[in-house]
């Protein structure tokens, strides 16, 4: 299993980092601009990566002010799962943490490891700048 994660803490309640999380209709700002024909409700979204290919997400986990757990709504080349965790650190801040966790076969770590990596850093300093 190849893992990616990024963190940042963000100024807001852990119950307000939370709710964002857990609606998928949030998640199209936090995606980086090759994204596009975004489609979503609060369980699920489809999108089209550009130059390659329409994947299709759905939130299969939420412990209230605590994860959100996202996998593949259809069938993938590879097992991924995209793991949010929040933690109250007090201040009214919330440390915000992107897992993904791939099973990726040499051939596929070397083309998606610089993309899956980039993925979890743009999208928690996406998540930071929009909640900001």
């Amino acid at each position: 299993m190849t893992v990616f994660e990024s963190k940042e803490n963000i100024n807001k309640s852990v119950e307000e980092v939370y709710a964002f999380l857990s609606d998928f209709n949030n998640h199209k700002q936090l995606m980086p601009e090759m994204i596009s024909e975004w489609h979503s409700s609060v369980d699920e979204a489809s999108f089209s990566i550009q130059n390659m290919a329409k994947l299709s997400l759905q939130i299969s986990n939420r412990i209230s002010n605590t994860s959100v757990i996202i996998v593949p709504g259809s069938q993938v080349p590879f097992h991924v799962e995209m793991r949010w965790l929040v933690a109250d650190m007090g201040d009214n801040t919330t440390e915000a943490v992107l897992t993904v966790s791939a099973e990726l076969n040499m051939m596929m770590k070397m083309m998606a490891s610089g993309p899956l990596k980039k993925l979890t850093e743009h999208q928690v300093s996406a998540l930071k700048n929009t909640l900001s």
